[in-house]
């Protein structure tokens, strides 16, 4: 036996390979490129995506399951669908309720809240009024520079009441 192991080795390093080109498996680097693609694809996606059943595919798996007559046809229509019985269970709760809103897959999350038409105009207000705001203290900021300038200069500074006339 140990003679074979080195006649195949032999022969092996005389159809071009080195002895320490085998690999542990004893396959060699040259003869596995040749099996690769065929094999299962050993990546894993990086989420898994969850799985939604349309309302239709639900109904079907509920008739086929009401038809089901003999023991174990169930049991197999499960396993052909990858299914477990406690989607069939909740598909039949549903049906019996009448949800037909429910044999369709929800939406996971958190629930859009229903917009207020006012709530629009709001704040487009309350944006306008921090606006208006702004331009009125820069302008109260101006007034209060050009009354300590006249004061610097000695300048008076009329008043409303004097360009009217009234006083």
């Amino acid at each position: 036996m140990e003679r074979n192991d080195s006649m195949e080795e032999l022969q092996a390093v005389g159809a071009g390979e080195t002895q320490g080109a085998r690999r542990a498996s004893g396959v060699s680097p040259a003869r596995g490129a040749e099996g690769r693609g065929r094999g299962p694809n050993p990546e894993v996606p990086a989420k898994a995506k969850r799985r939604q059943f349309s309302a239709e595919y639900k109904r079907r798996i509920l008739r086929e399951a009401a038809a089901a007559s003999e023991t174990g046809e169930i049991g197999s229509l499960l396993r052909r669908e990858g299914l477990y019985s406690s989607n069939l269970i909740t598909w039949r709760r549903q049906s019996e309720r009448g949800e037909l809103a429910g044999l369709s897959p929800k939406r996971r999350g958190r629930k859009q809240k229903a917009v207020n038409p006012l709530a629009k105009r709001v704040a487009e207000l309350e944006r306008d009024k921090r606006r208006l705001e702004r331009r009125l203290e820069q302008a109260e900021l101006l007034l209060d520079i050009q009354k300590k300038a006249s004061q610097l200069l000695e300048i008076p500074l009329r008043s409303l009441e004097d360009e009217d006339g009234s006083a």
